[in-house]
């Protein structure tokens, strides 16, 4: 597990270290990279369900976000086993336990998915805030980004020994979100590229279609995953509309046919290739 080194002005000494770990890191990332390209089936589907057990993730009017992202993932899961039978489809949770989130990425990991879906829920201090918005690994563009990387991160407070476990990592420290950030680079373009058709689908919604768009964040749960990822925040349960439809059976389905729709053109892009 790579360790955190803090950034230091006119130091030689830690530019070389520097310098030979990204080089040594990109190699490994690319080695991931090449193999998969030999084999552009998608065949292995691994899909989370943010928070849950002791993490109820956000709350708002009664509602909590471990159970609204639980439901859609069991839909989801559901669509593509139907349609796709020979693709595997794993869950990190199907019930309300609490899971992880470092161990998230690696049930990825451990059952060689082509692809990791993070479903959440958003919360903003403003009610009138609405809409989806899709995360892959990046850094932080803007204090709204790393405020939603913060909230979904601070689950690690309920992990023992979480800071041996992310190498001294703060939830709450803007610096401590950098390091994340490398292991993803290798499968930045298709995790933008899922990314992307998932916020194209979600915007065709009848009910609730706004789309915030494709942001990029440090997020532990995406941290390590070798294969695109994304984290999509389905909608904002601090907004009453959107936590109706969220909540609402239907609004369930409508989301979950969505992130499907850019399951099945990512699918057939890829394969295409």
């Amino acid at each position: 597990m790579a360790k955190f080194i803090p950034l230091q002005k006119n130091n030689t000494k830690v530019k070389r270290p520097i310098s030979i770990t990204l080089c040594v890191l990109f190699i490994l990332l690319s080695s991931f990279t090449n193999t998969r390209l030999l084999d552009n089936k998608i065949k292995v589907v691994v899909i989370d369900a943010g928070h849950g057990g002791k993490d109820p993730g956000s709350i708002s009017g009664g509602v909590k976000e471990k159970d609204i992202t639980l439901a859609i993932v069991k839909k989801l899961g559901a669509l593509i086993k139907k349609e796709y039978p020979t693709i595997k489809v794993y869950y990190t949770r199907l019930s309300d336990s609490f899971i992880e989130l470092g161990e998230r990425g690696s049930i990825a990991n451990r059952n060689n998915a082509d692809l990791f879906i993070s479903i959440h829920c958003n919360h903003s201090g403003n009610s009138t805030a609405h809409g989806s918005e899709t995360y892959v690994m990046g850094t932080h563009k803007n204090a709204t980004n790393l405020e939603v990387a913060k909230r979904e991160n601070s689950a690690v407070l309920l992990e023992e020994d979480y800071k041996e476990s992310y190498d001294g990592f703060d939830p709450n420290s803007p610096e401590g979100h950098i390091i994340f950030t490398f292991y993803q680079n290798a499968f930045r373009e298709q995790s933008i590229d899922f990314a992307s058709k998932v916020e194209s689908h979600l915007s065709k919604r009848k009910k609730t279609n706004k789309s915030r768009g494709v942001k990029e964040a440090g997020f532990i749960v995406l941290w390590k995953s070798a294969m695109p990822s994304v984290l999509i925040e389905s909608g904002f349960i601090s907004n009453p509309d959107e936590r109706k439809y969220l909540k609402s059976d239907s609004g369930k389905v409508e989301f979950a046919n969505a992130v499907f729709s850019a399951f099945k053109d990512y699918k057939k892009g890829v394969e295409k290739e």
